[in-house]
């Protein structure tokens, strides 16, 4: 299943995500779970993430947002963990 994980960063944390970058990019790639992903921006400059997961449960990617390095860093002021249907692309 896939799931929609959306992140909205806390009001002047670009320092927190640009120190946690590296850390979050290689979670993603060890966990191996994540179809696409890409920040939001708002100005040019990143303040959010929307991360599409392939998992068996919504439980699963709750969890993988819990141990996301962004999240451990305390960057998001929100974060939404949906089922997503892929219709287009």
């Amino acid at each position: 299943m896939l799931y929609a994980v959306i992140c909205r960063d806390k009001a002047g944390a670009l320092q927190t995500r640009l120190d946690t970058r590296a850390a979050h990019l290689a979670y993603i790639e060890e966990t191996g779970i994540v179809a696409m992903a890409g920040p939001f921006l708002e100005g040019g400059q990143m303040c959010g993430s929307l991360v599409i997961l392939d998992c068996e449960s919504l439980e699963a990617a709750q969890n993988w947002a819990a141990g996301d390095p962004y999240a451990a860093a305390g960057l998001f002021d929100s974060v939404t963990v949906q089922e997503w249907k892929k219709v287009i692309g």
